[in-house]
């Protein structure tokens, strides 16, 4: 049956073709690979995987929702692994047990946990800050300001970490392996800690998005800023708030992930901005700005930790898993290309 986009009499138009491609082509590219895996290995059933598969997603979930906010607004972040790096490397430093063995910071003695957390928070809202001046004043394409600064961030780390000695920082102390580890057990099924933290971190942003005027005045500056402006939104003002919103989201992220881990390098970070934004496109959230929701993030997040745990736990190689992940990308950001292709 031939698609058109204006014809009455076809039953099924090219608008509405990609419209129902776009809401369900991924979900039944996940269906039929998860199908696959089940077949291949009906253990991976059981409530063990499923809630190693919900603690592996919660990181990188409160990642995707900050820097979903600033693909909102048709931009993007490529410091996202960087900042996350930064954060873990300066909280494992600060937060090691008194008892350690070769302590950076030995006359620190153990630090409390709550004054690192806000610090890496504020540490990471600085950061967004000053992508945000680059981006709404300095008129540097997302891109290449976020680029750019991810150099700056991976750099400055990197002399921090050299400066501690080079060497893995481990061994925590209770408070913060406790925060970062710890789970409630509810028989065979254990919810970790950091499911909580990235459920609070959902609300949070699901009521930015939605009940605020900022949440509006970022859908209304990805979807047409010229519009927006005349409409009174202050779209600088707006660009800098959310890379604001979003450093802070990443710097809890690299406080979490540390803990963990269990351990921190100058190399924590790697990759984590293309699984960001890729978990945020394939949820839903259009390159195109002013296209998203918050359910679609963590459905996007859940569809990569389910993919790639699954395959992992099948014993698929890394090199075809990354095929994998890539095919689905290119997949889920043709998709919204087609479909926003009139906005160009």
């Amino acid at each position: 049956m031939e698609l058109s986009e204006n014809s009455p009499n076809t039953f099924i138009t090219k608008d509405t073709f990609l419209k129902y491609l776009k809401a369900g082509g991924i979900y039944t590219v996940l269906l039929l690979l998860l199908a696959l895996i089940i077949y291949k290995e009906p253990s991976f059933v059981s409530l063990r995987n499923l809630s190693n598969i919900l603690t592996q997603s919660s990181v990188k979930l409160i990642m995707a929702l900050g820097v979903g906010g600033i693909i909102l607004t048709a931009g993007c972040d490529l410091s996202v692994g960087k900042m996350v790096g930064m954060a873990g490397v300066v909280s494992a430093s600060l937060l090691q047990a008194s008892d350690t063995v070769g302590k950076v910071f030995p006359n620190l003695g153990e630090i409390p946990v709550l004054p690192v957390l806000i610090a890496m928070i504020f540490l990471g809202a600085f950061l967004g800050f000053l992508n945000g001046l680059i981006v709404a004043y300095l008129k540097v394409t997302p891109f290449v300001a976020t680029l750019g600064s991810s150099f700056v961030f991976l750099g400055i780390n990197s002399l921090y970490y050299d400066y501690l000695g080079a060497a893995p920082i481990s061994n925590f102390s209770d408070a913060y392996a406790n925060m970062t580890q710890g789970v409630i057990s509810l028989g065979h099924f254990n919810i970790s800690y950091l499911l909580i933290y990235a459920a609070i971190a959902s609300v949070i942003m699901w009521i930015i998005w939605n009940k605020t005027t900022l949440g509006k005045n970022i859908y209304a500056v990805g979807g047409n800023p010229e519009a927006a402006k005349v409409s009174g939104v202050n779209v600088a003002k707006t660009l800098v708030i959310v890379y604001v919103i979003a450093g802070a989201f990443y710097g809890f992220a690299g406080f979490l992930e540390a803990g963990r881990v269990g351990s921190a390098t100058s190399s924590m970070g790697t990759q984590f901005e293309l699984d960001a934004i890729a978990a945020c496109v394939v949820g839903g959230v259009s390159l195109f700005g002013g296209i998203g929701r918050i359910t679609g993030v963590i459905l996007g997040v859940l569809i990569f930790s389910i993919v790639a745990y699954g395959l992992t736990y099948i014993g698929v190689s890394p090199n075809w898993q990354l095929i994998f992940k890539g095919g689905i990308i290119i997949f889920a950001v043709a998709v919204d290309s087609l479909t926003n292709a009139k906005k160009s």
